[in-house]
C-alpha cells in the first residue's frame, strides 16, 4: 500500500512539482498551502488546477502558523511522511520583514514538528537552504563545514530549522532529513528568482539588474533534479545509532542533513548569456554592486548525497533554461515568440 504523504508548500515551486510526481506514482497526497500574495496568486492556482486533476491529491487552504487547523489536517488524513516546503522565501525580502520569516519559517516549522511528533510521523523531510553556509569561504560547501555564519534572516530562519529538527530527533525519536536547495530553477518558477526576472525583462526590453556585476557564481539546480532526490529521501529514514559520530551534518539522532546542488557552478555573466541564446536576443543590463544578504558564490559538494541516493543530478544549464523558456512563452501566450 502507497504512503500517505502531506506536503506543505503544495502550491509552490518545488511543492507543486514534487506533488505531481508522488501524484503520478498513485501515492496519497495531502496538500497545504495558505496562497499568499508573496508573488502571483494565479501562477499558484494555475499550478493546483494541474494538481486537481489527480484522484489521489487532497487540498486545504490552510496556513500552517495556524496549529489548531494543522492538527486538523494530520487527525483526518493520518500522513506517514510530512514533506515541509512551505515558507517564506527570499534572501532580500527576508531582510526587510524579518518578523514575518521569523513567523512563517521558524515559528511554522515547530507546528510541523510538534505534530509529526505527536502523530508518530515515520520521516519529516523538509527543505533548508544553500544560505546557511554564510559567510563559509571554503568551496565547494560541504555539510561536513560550520553553519554558525548565517548573513541574512532567512538563512538564519533556515538554520534555525535544521538545529529545531535535532531538538526533536533527539528528544523524541522523530526521524528528520533536511536538504539543503542551491538555486533551484524551471518551469513554473517562481518570478523573484533570477531566470524568471531576467526572461521577463528581456522579453519587454527592459534592463536587467546584474547585482555583484555579473559575478556571481551559483550551482543552478534544475527541478527535475531536486525532486528525484526528495523523492528518494522518503524511504531513506535516518535511524538511531549510538555509535554515530557527531558532526554537523549527523548525530546520534535520528537527524541527517544532505545538499541538493547541480555541482556544476555557473557565473551570473554566463547564465545570461545562455538566456539571450535561448531567446534569440541582446539582453540589456544593468551593473550593480553586492546586495547585503548575499552570497558571492554558492556552490556545494554532492558527495555525501550522491553516496546515500544513488543519483547525480544530470540536467544542466542550457537545458534548464530552454524549458523554462519553452514554458514561459506557453504560459503568457507569447505565440508569435515561438516562430522566432
Amino acid at each position: 500500500m502507497k504512503k500517505k504523504i502531506l506536503v506543505t508548500g503544495a502550491a509552490g515551486f518545488i511543492g507543486f512539482h514534487l506533488t505531481k510526481f508522488l501524484l503520478k506514482k498513485n501515492f496519497k497526497v495531502i496538500g497545504v498551502d495558505n496562497i499568499n500574495n508573496y508573488y502571483s496568486k494565479k501562477l499558484k492556482l494555475g499550478r493546483l488546477e494541474i494538481l486537481s486533476n489527480f484522484k489521489n491529491f487532497f487540498f486545504y487552504k490552510k496556513d500552517i502558523t495556524n496549529q489548531k487547523d494543522l492538527e486538523k489536517i494530520f487527525i483526518k488524513n493520518k500522513p506517514q511522511v510530512v514533506i515541509n516546503l512551505a515558507a517564506m522565501a527570499g534572501v532580500r525580502f527576508s531582510i526587510k520583514q524579518p518578523k514575518k520569516y521569523i513567523k512563517n519559517n521558524i515559528n511554522s516549522f515547530q507546528n510541523i514538528l510538534e505534530l509529526s511528533n505527536k502523530y508518530k510521523v515515520k520521516h519529516l523531510v523538509y527543505a533548508s537552504s544553500s544560505s546557511i553556509y554564510g559567510m563559509n569561504s571554503k568551496i565547494p560547501f560541504s555539510e561536513e563545514d560550520r553553519a554558525s555564519h548565517p548573513i541574512s534572516v532567512y538563512a538564519a530562519t533556515k538554520r534555525s530549522n535544521e538545529l529545531l529538527a535535532h531538538v526533536y530527533s533527539n528528544m523524541y525519536k522523530l526521524p528528520t532529513t533536511g536538504l539543503r536547495f542551491f538555486t533551484v530553477y524551471g518551469p513554473w518558477g517562481r518570478p523573484d528568482m533570477a531566470l524568471f526576472k531576467f526572461v521577463k525583462s528581456a522579453l519587454k526590453n527592459k534592463k536587467i539588474d546584474l547585482y555583484n556585476f555579473g559575478n556571481h557564481i551559483r550551482d543552478f539546480t534544475y527541478i527535475d533534479d531536486v525532486v528525484k532526490i526528495i523523492y528518494l529521501s522518503i524511504n531513506k529514514i535516518p535511524k538511531l545509532d549510538k555509535n554515530k559520530s557527531i558532526t554537523e551534518f549527523q548525530s546520534k539522532a535520528p537527524w541527517r542533513i544532505y545538499n541538493i546542488s547541480s555541482s556544476r557552478p555557473v557565473k551570473l555573466k554566463k547564465f545570461v548569456s545562455q538566456i539571450e541564446k535561448q531567446l534569440n536576443t541582446k539582453i540589456n543590463f544593468k551593473n550593480l554592486p553586492l546586495q547585503v544578504g548575499d552570497v558571492k558564490i554558492a556552490t556545494g559538494s554532492m558527495r555525501r548525497t550522491i553516496s546515500k541516493f544513488g543519483y547525480k543530478p544530470k540536467y544542466q544549464t542550457n537545458y534548464g533554461i530552454k524549458k523554462f523558456v519553452s514554458w514561459y512563452k506557453e504560459y503568457y501566450k507569447l505565440t508569435w515568440l515561438l516562430l522566432r
